[in-house]
């Protein structure tokens, strides 16, 4: 696509966007700032979060959103979310002057986008069907949903109401895998991605952590996975899968070991590793930038082709470790 239409494009998006908020009673405030009403105050993440986009004083301070309201919820099964939402409540209402609500309708009738912070993916689908009926833009945090089915669901909806919609792990936007991405390493002939892997029995196994170093694979491999077949002890998980064209794209989950995180690509020219890491200023950039222009910076295929990969290693394991093809499993859930 050329510039000139990519910029139509994203002015199109713009005016849509707006468009829905004035439509929906929800405008942002003075001087522009959108005003962000989160769902699940059961993650370290709503703190980190509120704090980057709250707090002017903060080194790495995102302007152009704040949290204004949140809906607590929580997990009842889930012992690091029963265990926590009532702190991280308490603090976002007495540091961030956070309202907290009862309901999420009423949420989203004070706010004018909304990230979906649950720690349990379970729960998602439901949670975001209210947003989409509001007709508010929506990031999701990882994982995206408890199941692929859901997953798909999800942007099936998004599509329905014409809703804009978007996940990703802060992995994919972290400095060192951005510079990584910049290097001239020629075609990409295939990368590896480790990093922790902690499983949660309620989610499939990539789905709880491994979903960040997975995240990290396609960020780099992009779109276009086959197969996958996957190797699974109980302190490793390898799942390697075979994109279009022969390029091999491998992840390797990590558990009761060290559990660093890196990925290195194969090209054609040389071999590159990422170099440093990163933190979630960059990721909430991004979501800024969608909740004002209502542009997605991971499309719905790549993270439904990422999820699908993630249970087609599980369908792997399940079979004794044969290959799985991505097509099958995207067809067996809904898509």
């Amino acid at each position: 696509m050329c510039l000139k239409n990519q910029s139509a494009l994203a002015l199109f998006a713009s005016a849509l966007f707006l468009a829905g908020l004035a439509a929906h009673g929800a405008e942002p405030e003075a001087g522009g700032v959108i005003r962000v009403g989160m769902i699940g105050l059961d993650t370290s993440h709503v703190v980190a979060f509120t704090r980057l986009l709250n707090d002017e004083s903060h080194a790495k301070h995102v302007p152009g959103a704040k949290v204004v309201a949140a809906y607590k919820g929580g997990s009842d099964d889930i012992e690091s979310s029963y265990t926590r939402v009532d702190k991280f409540t308490e603090q976002l209402s007495s540091e961030f002057g956070v309202e907290i609500v009862d309901t999420i309708e009423e949420l989203c009738t004070r706010v004018d986008a909304i990230m979906l912070e649950s720690v349990d993916g379970r729960p998602h689908l439901e949670q975001v069907k209210p947003v989409f009926k509001a007709g508010l833009p929506v990031f999701i945090d990882k994982p995206l949903a408890g199941s692929l089915r859901d997953a798909i669901e999800i942007f099936r909806l998004a599509k329905e109401y014409n809703v804009p919609c978007f996940t990703s792990s802060s992995y994919r936007f972290y400095e060192g895998l951005v510079d990584l991405k910049a290097e001239d390493v020629g075609e990409i002939r295939g990368a590896i991605s480790y990093g922790p892997c902690y499983i949660e029995p309620h989610h499939p196994d990539f789905f709880w952590y491994g979903v960040h170093p997975a995240e990290a694979l396609f960020a780099v491999m992009g779109t276009g996975c086959e197969s996958v077949v996957r190797t699974s002890t109980p302190d490793t998980d390898v799942a390697t899968g075979v994109w279009a064209g022969g390029r091999v794209g491998t992840l390797r989950g990590l558990r009761n070991q060290s559990t660093p995180h890196k990925v290195i690509v194969f090209g054609t020219k040389k071999v590159a590793e990422q170099l440093t890491g990163g933190d979630y200023a960059p990721l909430i950039v991004e979501v800024v930038k969608f909740f004002q222009t209502g542009i997605a910076p991971v499309s719905a295929e790549e993270t439904i082709e990422l999820f699908a990969f993630m249970e087609a290693a599980d369908e792997s394991k399940r079979q004794g470790g044969i290959p799985v093809r991505i097509a099958d499993v995207i067809k067996a859930n809904g898509g």
